[in-house]
């Protein structure tokens, strides 16, 4: 699956790591016309501002990390979430700050294949010292299956069925 390879500390078996399952964008700006993109929204690696004309969205690149059940290595995501505008000017003012912690509410707003979507899943932002990009965790009262399968993991073939479907880009 990828060509970095190494001695796992957890089984001493040499594996390939996964690559993460990284969204470029949020589903919001991917529902924009091409004249949209161009006229109501900014986008780049880490952030994302799409002004409507009753609401602006904000939003950040977040990454959320998933056990897998049955091996050594997890599957990771990156993800965008949506914040309120004073979390965002919030996360925006201290993201150079390399010891700033600091937890916010979030939207989780990318699809995922194989989960229906009727509701966007609330999570819990969790900033990283060292300008790390955060890290989400949905909120565990929400009911959903992809919430569910956070908390009670994935079997490697499942990860490696989400990895596949994306790198053939099959989402």
């Amino acid at each position: 699956m990828s060509d970095i390879k190494f001695i796992c500390e957890c089984c001493g078996e040499e594996h390939e790591s996964w690559p993460a399952i990284a969204y470029s964008s949020p589903s919001a700006y991917n529902k924009l016309s091409e004249q949209e993109k161009e006229e109501i929204a900014v986008i780049d690696q880490d952030f994302c501002v799409i002004k409507h004309e009753d609401h602006i969205n904000r939003f950040i690149r977040v990454v959320l990390v998933q056990q897998v059940n049955d091996h050594c290595e997890d599957l990771e995501y990156g993800f965008w979430v949506s914040l309120s505008e004073k979390s965002f000017e919030d996360y925006l003012e201290n993201g150079e700050d390399e010891n700033h912690e600091a937890q916010y509410f979030g939207w989780l707003s990318n699809y995922i294949p194989d989960y229906e979507f009727s509701n966007s899943i609330p999570t819990t932002v969790v900033t990283k010292p060292g300008n790390e990009r955060p890290e989400i965790f949905p909120h565990q009262d929400f009911d959903h299956p992809f919430v569910k399968d956070f908390y009670n993991g994935i079997t490697k073939a499942e990860a490696e069925k989400r990895i596949y479907r994306i790198l053939n880009n099959k989402v």
